[in-house]
């Protein structure tokens, strides 16, 4: 009986051992989305890039979407932390203080940021060069306008948005000088109702292509109800309006979360800021409608080739603001910093960044 007892000790001390090991090597990642993953939009892109990491072994992911900026989303980073997650992932500008604070309680856990620009020891940031998508979707919406006024429903006038309108205006405009790009802003990220008000009031003005810097596809519905052309954002938005959607500037998550937590298993992970490209396929656009012209699908095309290759810069000299006066002067290219706090609109933009 005694020997039956120790083997059987011995055997519960080797499930427990094992056990253990099996939790120690579950890597738990957390993601924190300001909207609702199913929205097709801002969050969905984010979520895709999640699922990519539940395919990885060892690696459980877990997410709390609709989280408000402020407070709330302090509640959530922190509860995640408590829980022992190795990354946590917050997925929205105005997240950027809470997780800060959040981050200086527990130094063992990596913390990472979208789109904003502070950083700790254990806290970096990333975001991609979503303006190259962008200006290719401008050239695309140039070249399609009839009335020359393009509408751009935005959410939040913060350097993100209005390096994003700027590049697309740079598109529209390398193709058709007439063209202006008139810009709404929402001061939302995910509100359907408010978007789609903010799109018929451009439509009301002229404009015959929309594009939007928002969460939902609301912008293209109301384009299509109208019979005008839209430009979606985040994912392809093409089954929502099929008789508008020309194209869409796109994200793909997958290859840089699956980079980070690599990085962060190997602890060769840096807190510094991430700006990946088109030419890592963080960015892209989708297929672009049947009701584009092969020759401007080939124009733009070219055009993608040459952002990959680095022979074309976006926001290269010269480049004049609203007023006209010179921002990037001619043969010289914005640096990082400058896109990275951008608050002025390029000439050919109407609309105020306030």
């Amino acid at each position: 009986m005694k020997k039956v007892l120790s083997v059987m000790a011995t055997a519960l001390l080797l499930v427990t051992f094992c056990g253990g090991m099996a939790a120690a090597k579950d890597f738990q990642v957390g993601f924190v989305y300001v909207s609702p993953i199913g929205d097709a939009g801002w969050s969905w892109a984010h979520d895709q890039g999640r699922k990519a990491l539940d395919k990885m072994p060892g690696v459980k992911t877990s997410f709390v979407e609709s989280v408000p900026e402020g407070q709330d989303a302090e509640r959530v980073i922190l509860n995640m932390a408590r829980k022992g997650y190795r990354i946590i992932f917050a997925t929205s500008y105005g997240y950027m203080d809470p997780m800060l604070k959040v981050a200086k309680k527990f130094p063992k856990t990596v913390f990472m940021h979208c789109s904003g620009f502070k950083t700790a020891k254990n806290m970096g940031n990333y975001f991609g060069r979503m303006y190259q998508a962008r200006f290719l979707t401008g050239m695309v919406a140039g070249a399609m306008t009839k009335s020359n006024i393009i509408g751009y429903v935005a959410a939040f006038p913060i350097p993100e948005v209005i390096r994003g309108i700027n590049a697309f205006a740079l598109g529209v405009q390398s193709v058709n000088p007439k063209a202006q790009v008139r810009v709404v802003w929402t001061k939302t990220w995910y509100d359907p109702a408010t978007e789609k008000e903010a799109a018929k009031s451009l439509l009301d003005v002229g404009a015959d292509v929309l594009t939007q810097h928002q969460d939902s596809p609301a912008t293209q519905e109301a384009a299509q109800e109208k019979g005008a052309y839209s430009i979606g954002y985040n994912s392809d938005m093409s089954k929502f309006a099929p008789k508008a959607h020309l194209v869409a500037a796109v994200w793909n998550w997958s290859p840089f979360y699956r980079y980070i937590v690599e990085q962060v298993e190997k602890g060769t992970w840096k807190a510094k800021a991430y700006w990946w490209g088109i030419d890592k396929g963080i960015v892209n656009i989708s297929p672009m409608g049947p009701m584009v012209p092969q020759a401007v699908k080939d124009k733009v095309l070219a055009a993608k080739k040459d952002l990959i290759s680095g022979k074309l810069k976006v926001f290269a000299g010269p480049v004049a603001d609203q007023k006209g006066d010179t921002k990037i002067a001619d043969g010289k290219v914005a640096s990082d910093k400058e896109l990275l706090g951008m608050t002025w609109f390029v000439k050919g933009v109407v609309g105020s960044t306030q």
